[in-house]
C-alpha cells in the first residue's frame, strides 16, 4: 500500500476563560491534524498540540519538509519512514515544531495500519483493551473562579463527582506559601481517598528554589505523601532534576517536552526522574514513544504520559510499565481537543479509569463542521 495523499490542517481553539499556569497565560490551543491516505482510499489520522501559538508553523513543517519523504512510500514501512524523515530534519532542526510535525505523521500511519487491520491500536501493538488507570488533571490558575483554596476545593469535588480519586494541580504560579495553602486545600478535599500530584511547569530557577518549594508542599500535605513533583525545572536541566530527585522525598516526574529517544536517554542515565511523562505528540509519535517506554521499563521506570488521553490510552495498554493516563474533562475548557470530535467517539471514563475504544485505529472521528470553524491559515 502506497501513500497517495497527505493533508495537514492547523487549528486554534480559544480557552473559554482567563487561565494561566506557572509561567504563561493560556489563551488559545493550537493543534495540527494530519491525514494520510493510501492507494486504496483508506485514511489514517494523526495530530499534535503545537502550543498556544505555532500551529501554522507545525503545519508547514508537515507540508514542506516531511510530506515529500512520505508521499509514494510504502504505508507499512512506518519505522523506515520515521528514520528517513528524521534524517531529512537534519538542517531544519530536530526539535520543536519539526518533531511535533513528525509525531503527527507517525501517529496517522499507525492509525491507518490499525484501521486496515480492523483493530484498536492498542491491540495491534500487542496490548489488551482492558481499562487503564487514570487521574483527573487540572488545578490551573483562573482568577475569575474566586479565592484560590476555594477554587481548588470545588475542582476536586468536580473530579470526585466524575469518579476520579486521583488528581493533579498546578504549582509555581504563586508565592510558595500561597501555593502551599492550595496544596493543603486539595489534600483536605481529597480526604485520604486518593493521590495528589503537583505540576510546576518549569517554574523554579534552581534546584534550591525547587527544593524549598516541594518541602513546603510536603509540609502542607501533612502525613499524606505527594504522588509526584512534575517539571520543577527547565527541561534542559537534566542534571538539576537528578540532583533534586536525590534530595527530596516526593518522586520527580518529567519528560512531556523532551523529544526523541536520545533526550530520554539522558534523563534515564542521569536518574533525573522516577516517572516519565513522554508525550507521543511531542516525542516523535507512536514509534518513538514505544522505544522510550521499552527502554524505561528496562530501568524500572513507569510511564505516565502527558495529555492526549485519546491516544495514550492505547499506548499504556500496549506496554509493560504503565502508571496512569492523564485525563482532562472537556467541561473544564483546558485541554479542549475533544471539542473537535464526534461526541460518541470521545474517551469514556469511570471509576478512576479510562476505556480503550473498541473501534479500529485510535477510535476517534472528527466533526468536520467544528474542525472547519477553528481552522487557521488555510
Amino acid at each position: 500500500m502506497t501513500i497517495e495523499h497527505i493533508r495537514a490542517r492547523a487549528l486554534a481553539i480559544p480557552v473559554d476563560k482567563p487561565t494561566r499556569m506557572s509561567n504563561r497565560d493560556l489563551n488559545n490551543r493550537h493543534y495540527v491534524l494530519v491525514e494520510v491516505t493510501d492507494d486504496t482510499g483508506r485514511t489514517g489520522t494523526g495530530y499534535t498540540y503545537a502550543g498556544t501559538a505555532g500551529g501554522f508553523l507545525t503545519k508547514t513543517a508537515v507540508d514542506d519538509l516531511l510530506a515529500p519523504v512520505y508521499l509514494g512510500a510504502d504505508a507499512d514501512d512506518i519505522l523506515g519512514l520515521w528514520g528517513r524523515a528524521y534524517q531529512e530534519t537534519l538542517l531544519a532542526g530536530r526539535r520543536g515544531a519539526v518533531i511535533r510535525a513528525l509525531s503527527a505523521l507517525d501517529i496517522a500511519l499507525w492509525d491507518l495500519k490499525a484501521k486496515r487491520a480492523g483493530q484498536p491500536l492498542a491491540r495491534l501493538l500487542g496490548g489488551s483493551t482492558a481499562p487503564q488507570p487514570a487521574y483527573a488533571s487540572g488545578g490551573y490558575y483562573r482568577p475569575d473562579e474566586g479565592e484560590w483554596t476555594e477554587a481548588i476545593g470545588r475542582e476536586i469535588a468536580f473530579n470526585t463527582a466524575q469518579g476520579f480519586t486521583d488528581h493533579k494541580i498546578k504549582v509555581g504560579g504563586l508565592p510558595v506559601a500561597e501555593d502551599a495553602r492550595r496544596v493543603a486545600a486539595a489534600v483536605e478535599a481529597i480526604g485520604g481517598s486518593g493521590r495528589l500530584a503537583l505540576d510546576a511547569n518549569n517554574a523554579y530557577r534552581s534546584v534550591r528554589e525547587a527544593q524549598v518549594a516541594i518541602e513546603a508542599f510536603e509540609r502542607a500535605a501533612g502525613d499524606i505523601p505527594l504522588w509526584w513533583f512534575e517539571e520543577p525545572l527547565s527541561p534542559e536541566a537534566i542534571a538539576g532534576h537528578a540532583e533534586l530527585a536525590s534530595r527530596i522525598r516526593t518522586p520527580v516526574a518529567t519528560g512531556e517536552i523532551h523529544q526523541t529517544r536520545w533526550e530520554f536517554r539522558g534523563l534515564i542515565e542521569a536518574r533525573a526522574a522516577a516517572i516519565l511523562q513522554t508525550d507521543a505528540g511531542v516525542v516523535g509519535g507512536v514509534t518513538e514513544w514505544l522505544r522510550v517506554a521499552h527502554t524505561a521499563d528496562s530501568f524500572g521506570l513507569q510511564m505516565a504520559p502527558h495529555w492526549h488521553h485519546n491516544l495514550h490510552v492505547h499506548l499504556t495498554a500496549a506496554v509493560a510499565n504503565p502508571l496512569v493516563v492523564e485525563y482532562f474533562a472537556l467541561e473544564k475548557g483546558i485541554y479542549n481537543f475533544e471539542l473537535l470530535l464526534e461526541p460518541d467517539t470521545r474517551l469514556a471514563y469511570r471509576d478512576n479509569q479510562v476505556f480503550v475504544p473498541d473501534r479500529p485505529g485510535l477510535g476517534i472521528e472528527f466533526d468536520e463542521d467544528v474542525v472547519a470553524k477553528f481552522e487557521i491559515g488555510s
